[in-house]
């Protein structure tokens, strides 16, 4: 049931992708450059990479579903950019929108 919810899936998504970057940035980077261990962005890149395309679809989806201004829509894109950003976006902009009912 809240899998359906375009502002459930926008915040998982937000979540997933943001938590990936940083695990990225964090640990796997480190781990490359300075152990000489590439195993975790062997890893965790890929995984990133898909979470970063869900998230922007779902930021597309959201944008027609609650018909966001361009503004909005490319903030929430942007985030995805800046380590932390999307937790951004989440508390500032995905949180606070409604549920739109649909009427049968």
């Amino acid at each position: 049931m809240f899998f359906t919810s375009p502002k459930f899936r926008l915040r998982v998504a937000s979540f997933l992708e943001g938590t990936s970057l940083l695990v990225l940035l964090l640990v796997g980077v480190p781990m490359k450059h300075l152990y000489q261990q590439p195993a975790v962005v062997q890893a965790i890149g890929p995984i990133h990479g898909l979470l970063f395309v869900w998230y922007a679809l779902t930021v597309i989806q959201a944008k027609t579903e609650y018909r966001w201004p361009l503004g909005k829509t490319l903030l929430a894109l942007l985030a995805s950019f800046v380590p932390g950003g999307t937790f951004y976006a989440d508390y500032v902009i995905f949180r606070k929108l409604r549920e739109q009912t649909q009427e049968p």
